[in-house]
């Protein structure tokens, strides 16, 4: 038997004072327009209306709106001090070699001076290995392709996060 009911966590989110839900948002997404089109479109039934409208608010994101929502991520192998969030996404650093995190540093460097901000890749579920290998193979791409793999995968990480948040209790 399936329910219909809207999930605990959804149905709070739903009913948040607006800048509590801004809140709640940026910490999923650090773009204000992305933020601010999924607080418009409340209420949600369910879940997956929530990651459809988190998918096509990023679809919408303008290059500055992109940048903005990186600029809330840290390198990966060097998740947030204190932040569980990034810890978590990015565990599969954690017991990497001291040679692996080395080479992630100058792989992160020469990314970031390639395209100009940082590598950016949904960790979860990934090894050291696997981002690395992610890392050298994406270099290579011209800044319009990595641009459009950049909002892919920020709306994988968008919809991991919002899960977070419509299964809270």
């Amino acid at each position: 038997m399936t329910s219909t009911s809207t999930p605990p966590g959804l149905a709070r989110f739903n009913t948040l004072e607006e800048h509590a839900a801004l809140t709640a948002l940026h910490e999923a997404c650090a773009s204000t327009a992305w933020a601010k089109r999924l607080l418009a479109a409340r209420p949600y039934a369910t879940g997956e209306d929530l990651y459809a409208a988190s998918d096509a608010a990023m679809a919408e994101l303008t290059a500055a709106d992109l940048d903005e929502a990186m600029a809330g991520h840290p390198p990966i192998g060097r998740p947030k001090p204190g932040d569980p969030t990034s810890a978590r996404e990015q565990r599969g650093m954690a017991g990497a070699s001291d040679a692996l995190k080395a080479e992630m540093l100058e792989l992160n460097l020469a990314y970031q001076e390639r395209f100009g901000h940082v590598f950016l890749i949904c960790a979860t579920g990934r090894t050291g290995e696997q981002m690395r290998d992610a890392v050298r193979e994406r270099i290579g791409n011209t800044p319009e392709r990595e641009r459009e793999i950049v909002r892919t995968e920020l709306g994988k990480i968008n919809r991991i996060r919002l899960a977070r948040l419509v299964e809270e209790d």
